[in-house]
């Protein structure tokens, strides 16, 4: 079985904290949602389980939840 494309996410800023990704990305439809998945591992960070709901995203990384994958970029300017 194949993964999904990814879902590219224009970053503007240094950072996003993961929690807002979430939402800006639509996985999640409010922001206590978002804290409520990442503190219950269901969302990687480059493979690795995050439980920390405002770890800083920056572009080149990528994050996996609910079976969508975000990959995180630098915003053209």
């Amino acid at each position: 079985m194949s993964q999904p494309a990814a879902m590219p996410f224009a970053l503007r800023g240094e950072f996003i904290t993961l929690d807002k990704l979430l939402k800006a990305c639509g996985l999640a439809d409010s922001g206590g949602i978002a804290k409520l998945m990442v503190a219950d591992g269901l969302v990687t960070v480059d493979g690795q389980i995050e439980t920390r709901k405002t770890a800083k995203i920056r572009a080149g990384q990528t994050v996996v939840c609910q079976g969508q994958v975000i990959q995180v970029e630098v915003a053209p300017n």
